[in-house]
């Protein structure tokens, strides 16, 4: 039953980018009776048999936007990420971890293949009356649907229309990609002991690595994220010709410097073929409202105003959670103006809680200042640290309490170690 009144939804919005933050959107609007044209450059089919998208590790938070709507059609399916390790090689004995540690997560967490979950959705959205154009959206068409809608929101992160959101320097320090990312998606991995884990290696100078469950096309598998310092030993995608020396490159890179997960890859193979994925890309935040040649506007949204590295596993907890606050912006609008004014206002709204997630991004693609490693060297021995910063990942805002700043963590760690009071 929608909640707005029959004026409010009469209004046509329009969402061009059908990812995480534009599907999740426009089936939200949709069920709240508001009219909604959602754009996408490629077909259910072209998503589900094209080459993977992310590796989308969502935390409960973000899970629990989705089971609110009623979206969360994979949970039953996709196995659980159920805690967070960090491990840390010795840099004097090669092979040997200097600091290993892990914890559970409060609540577990899950990553459902996009393309698993995008034609899945976009089913729904079709089946409950919702339009859906395909084509790749230019300036000219949005030209042509601000016109025609009250509200056009721009959710698709490239190409020429992204560039209509200018960089805000104050919050983008960095001007170029800080990592060579690479994904690959594998069976037959080898399961972690205890418990499922996102296990991350701190590999320093060299970059990172993690793996954890998720659930793809063929069924439940492992993602394995490279992150490389550019120009470092893991930055070595350039030339792979088949997704088999795509496999090779990956395992090579673990045999050299984390041997322990290559133990787990003994017996891995790719999960098909277009399970692989290279590339790099700047982290950069964006200015909400995109002016037009025709001075009309159009609302950014997603990675097209919030680009994060994934060192943190945060893009689609960013997406679902910028969605979940643009909707409610949305619907506290009414019938007023889809003005500049509330286009800054319901970025504002989602940067309250983002901020803290591209400060702890940003502040990871940098090398563990001291009072960080005393943190995670602390989190080996004290459970309660370790589950801290572990739960940090379903809600960052609580790294600046503790995390973020010398003297905060200090401050924390010394209410950790003294006796409690008689």
């Amino acid at each position: 039953m929608s909640i707005v009144s029959p004026a409010a939804a009469a209004r046509r919005i329009m969402i061009v980018g059908a990812g995480q933050a534009g599907l999740q959107l426009a089936l939200g609007l949709q069920q709240q009776g508001l009219q909604v044209t959602l754009v996408s450059n490629r077909s259910a089919e072209d998503i589900r048999t094209g080459k993977v998208m992310s590796s989308q590790c969502m935390f409960d938070a973000s899970l629990q936007i989705e089971r609110d709507l009623g979206i969360d059609f994979w949970e039953r399916e996709c196995p659980p990420v159920e805690g967070i390790g960090l491990s840390i090689p010795h840099p004097e004995r090669p092979g040997e971890k200097m600091l290993a540690w892990a914890h559970r997560l409060d609540r577990v967490a899950r990553s459902v293949d996009q393309r698993v979950k995008i034609p899945g959705w976009m089913k729904v959205f079709a089946e409950r009356g919702g339009e859906i154009l395909f084509k790749e959206a230019t300036v000219e068409d949005l030209e042509q649907w601000t016109q025609a809608h009250e509200l056009v929101i721009v959710a698709a992160g490239k190409g020429e229309i992204a560039q209509l959101f200018e960089r805000d320097a104050d919050k983008s320090p960095f001007d170029k990609p800080q990592r060579a990312l690479a994904l690959t998606y594998v069976h037959d991995m080898r399961p972690r002991p205890a418990y499922s884990a996102v296990d991350f290696n701190l590999i320093p100078g060299v970059g990172e690595y993690f793996v954890f469950p998720a659930l793809t096309i063929t069924g439940p598998c492992d993602i394995m994220v490279f992150e490389g310092v550019p120009g470092g030993p893991m930055d070595c995608w350039a030339g792979i010709g088949t997704p088999a020396e795509h496999l090779a490159r990956s395992l090579k890179i673990l045999e050299t410097f984390a041997p322990w997960e290559a133990e787990r890859c003994r017996d891995v193979r790719l999960t098909d073929d277009n399970g692989i994925l290279a590339g790099r890309f700047a982290p950069t935040v964006r200015r909400p409202v995109g002016r037009l040649p025709s001075g009309r506007i159009v609302l950014g949204m997603g990675d097209v105003v919030c680009l994060n590295d994934p060192i943190t596993g945060q893009g689609s907890n960013n997406a679902a959670k910028c969605a979940h606050a643009y909707q409610r912006a949305i619907l506290a609008q009414g019938t007023r103006a889809f003005d500049a004014a509330f286009m800054q206002a319901a970025f504002d709204g989602y940067w309250e809680y983002a901020q803290h997630v591209v400060n702890w991004t940003n502040a990871m693609l940098q090398p563990p200042p001291p009072h960080v490693l005393e943190l995670l060297g602390a989190a080996s021995a004290m459970p309660a640290v370790a589950r801290r910063i572990v739960n940090g990942f379903d809600d960052p805002r609580d790294y600046a309490n503790f995390f973020m700043a010398p003297d905060k963590a200090s401050a924390y760690l010394r209410a950790e170690t003294q006796p409690e009071a008689a």
